[in-house]
C-alpha cells in the first residue's frame, strides 16, 4: 500500500532551477518517475512536510429521538447535519487514499518543473538580455517563446490592413482586366502576376513547405491568393488569356514550393477543371486556340526538379513531357497528366523497397526488400533506441540494429520492429510486461516475441502513455494483447497484467477483424524539390 503524502510547505530553490527543466518530463506519466522525483524533492528540501491534523470523528450532538418528539424541520436540520458530518469524513479518507497521494505527487512534481520553466522562459527581462547576448544565437527556442504572445490591438489593425489591401488589389485587378489596354506590353495585372511568379521562382526550393514557422496571417494571406487565382484560371472569369495562364503558372510553383501533395493533386484538379470547360467552349469555337495553356518552360523548370529526387533508381525512359507548341507552351491537360503521372512514380519508386507480411506466401521464395537505413533521435533512458548510452541523442544518428526493419511502432519508453517474416521484435522499459517477454527487466537490444499460436503480423500499435500496453494485428486477422492491463484495456475480460502476448478471444473469437489502409505521405526536404513517397503499410 502507497504512503500517505502528509501536507507539505512548498519552498522552490532557485539555483535548482535548471536541474529541474533538464529532467525527462515523460517520466511523470509513470508511477515509478513520479516517485523518483517526489524523492528528489524531498531530498532537496523544498518540500517541507507538515505537522498532520488530528482525524476529528466527533459528529453532530442529536437529541433523543425515542424520548423527545421533534418538528418536521428540526428533523430536516438535524438529518442535514448527519449527512454534512459523514461527507467531512467519506472526503477526508479519500483524500488519504494510495490514489490521492500519488496524484499529490504528481501535481507537485509538475508544478515544481512549470516554475522552472516559468522562471526562464517567461521572464521577459531575462529573455531580452539573451536577445542581446552573445550566447542569444543558441536560444532559438527563448525568442520563440516570446513571440507566441496573445493577440493584440496591433496585432488586429494590421491583420485589417492587410486583409482590406488584398481585397483592394483583386477588385482591381478584376477591373482591370475588363478595361481595354492603352499601350503595348503587359496589362497591369498580368504585370503583377508576372512579378509575383518572378519572387516565387527566386526562392529556394520548398520555402513555403514548413508550414509552422509561417504566421496564421501570412497563411491566411495564401490562402486568399490561392482562392483568387484559381478562380482567374477559368475561362470564363474575366481575366485575359495571358492573365489565366499566368495565374496557372503562379499557382504551380506556389504548390512547388509548399511542398506537400495536397497543393499539387490541388493544381491538377484546378488544370483538368479548367481544360474541360476551355474544351466544351471549343466546340462553339469561342476561344482561341492559345487557351488552356500553360508555358513548357515554366512547368519543365518544377517537372525536372521532381525528377531529380528520384536519383539514379528511375527509369529515365517512361519519363513524359507534354507537347511543346512553337509559341513556347503546352496544354494544361497534358501539364496535369505528367504532373499526376510523376507524382505516381515517385511512390512506386518508394514501395519497392518495402515488403508487406501480405506478400510472403507459404513455399514461395521470401520477398526481401533493399536494406533500409534508419535513423533515431530522442530520449534513451531505457534503450528503447537501442544504442549503447542511455543518454538523450539530439540529433538523427543511424541506428544499425533497425536495418532489416519493415514497419517501426515506436510506444512509451519501448519500441516493437516488424520483420519481412512477420516477427515481432522489442527492446526498451519493460515495466508491466509492455515489451511481451514475459518479464519487466528492460532490454538493452531487440528481443524477438514469442506468440501462442504462431502468427505472422502485420501491425503493432503501443500506447503513448499510462503505463504501457500494445495490440498486436495479425495477418489472419486476430488480435494480440499483452502489458498493463489496469480497466480492463488488453480485452481479455480483467484487469491483470499480461507479460507474454494473449489473443483477444470473447467476442473477438471466429471472427476476422481489418484494419483500414493507412498511406502515409512522406515529404523529404533536402536537395530535391519534393520528395513525396507512400507507404502502404497494410500490404497493397
Amino acid at each position: 500500500m502507497a504512503t500517505m503524502v502528509p501536507p507539505v510547505k512548498l519552498k522552490w530553490l532557485e539555483h535548482l532551477n535548471s536541474s529541474w527543466i533538464t529532467e525527462d518530463s515523460e517520466s511523470i506519466a509513470t508511477r515509478e518517475g513520479v516517485a523518483v522525483l517526489y524523492s528528489k524533492l524531498v531530498s532537496n528540501k523544498e518540500v517541507v512536510p507538515l505537522p498532520q491534523q488530528v482525524l476529528c470523528l466527533k459528529g453532530p450532538q442529536l437529541p433523543d429521538f425515542e424520548r423527545e418528539s421533534l418538528s418536521s424541520d428540526e428533523q430536516d436540520h438535524y438529518l442535514d447535519a448527519l449527512l454534512s458530518s459523514q461527507l467531512a469524513l467519506a472526503k477526508m479518507v479519500c483524500s488519504d487514499s494510495p490514489f490521492a497521494g500519488a496524484l499529490r505527487k504528481r501535481l507537485l512534481v509538475l508544478q515544481r518543473v512549470f516554475y522552472a520553466l516559468s522562471n526562464k522562459y517567461h521572464d521577459k527581462g531575462k529573455v531580452k538580455q539573451q536577445q542581446h547576448s552573445p550566447e542569444s544565437s543558441s536560444g532559438s527556442a527563448d525568442v520563440h517563446s516570446v513571440s507566441e504572445r496573445p493577440r493584440s490591438s496591433t496585432d488586429a489593425l494590421i491583420e485589417m490592413g492587410v486583409r482590406t489591401g488584398l481585397s483592394l488589389l483583386f477588385a482591381l485587378l478584376r477591373q482591370s482586366w475588363m478595361m481595354p489596354v492603352s499601350g503595348p506590353g503587359l496589362s497591369l495585372c498580368n504585370d503583377v502576376i508576372h512579378t509575383a511568379i518572378e519572387v516565387v521562382s527566386s526562392l529556394p526550393p520548398l520555402s513555403l513547405a514548413n508550414e509552422s514557422k509561417i504566421p496564421p496571417m501570412g497563411l491566411d494571406c495564401l490562402s486568399q491568393v490561392t482562392t483568387f487565382l484559381k478562380g482567374v484560371t477559368i475561362p470564363n472569369s474575366g481575366a485575359d488569356t495571358l492573365g489565366r495562364r499566368l495565374a496557372s503558372e503562379l499557382l504551380l510553383g506556389l504548390a512547388a514550393q509548399r511542398g506537400s501533395l495536397r497543393y499539387l493533386l490541388e493544381w491538377i484538379e484546378m488544370a483538368l477543371g479548367a481544360s474541360a470547360v476551355v474544351h466544351t467552349m471549343e466546340k462553339s469555337k469561342l476561344l482561341s486556340s492559345q487557351e488552356g495553356m500553360i508555358s513548357f518552360d515554366c512547368f519543365m523548370t518544377i517537372l525536372m526538379q521532381m525528377r531529380r529526387s528520384l536519383g539514379s533508381s528511375a527509369d529515365r525512359s517512361q519519363w513524359r513531357e507534354p507537347t511543346r507548341t512553337s509559341d513556347g507552351l503546352c496544354s494544361l491537360y497534358e501539364a496535369a497528366l505528367c504532373l499526376f503521372e510523376e507524382v505516381c512514380r515517385m511512390a512506386s519508386d518508394y514501395s519497392r523497397t518495402c515488403a508487406s507480411p501480405d506478400s510472403i506466401q507459404t513455399g514461395d521464395a521470401l520477398i526481401v526488400s533493399e536494406t533500409c537505413e534508419v535513423y533515431v533521435w530522442g530520449s534513451n533512458s531505457s534503450h528503447q533506441l537501442v544504442e549503447g548510452t542511455q543518454e538523450k541523442i539530439l540529433q538523427p544518428k543511424l541506428a544499425p540494429s533497425f536495418s532489416d526493419a519493415q514497419t517501426i511502432e515506436a510506444g512509451q519508453y519501448c519500441t516493437f520492429v516488424i520483420s519481412t517474416d512477420g516477427s515481432v521484435r522489442a527492446c526498451g522499459k519493460g515495466s508491466y510486461g509492455r515489451l511481451g517477454l514475459g518479464d519487466s527487466n528492460n532490454q538493452s537490444t531487440l528481443k524477438k516475441l514469442t506468440f501462442e499460436p504462431h502468427r505472422s503480423i502485420k501491425k503493432v500499435s503501443s500506447s503513448k502513455g499510462s503505463d504501457g500496453h500494445t495490440l498486436a494485428f495479425t495477418t489472419e486477422g486476430e488480435v494480440f494483447s499483452w502489458g498493463d492491463g489496469d480497466y480492463g484495456k488488453l480485452g481479455h475480460g480483467n484487469s491483470s497484467t499480461q507479460k507474454y502476448p494473449k489473443l483477444i478471444q470473447g467476442p473477438l473469437q471466429g471472427k476476422v477483424c481489418a484494419f483500414f489502409l493507412v498511406i502515409k505521405i512522406i515529404r523529404c526536404i533536402g536537395h530535391s524539390l519534393h520528395n513525396c513517397a507512400w507507404k502502404f503499410l497494410n500490404g497493397l
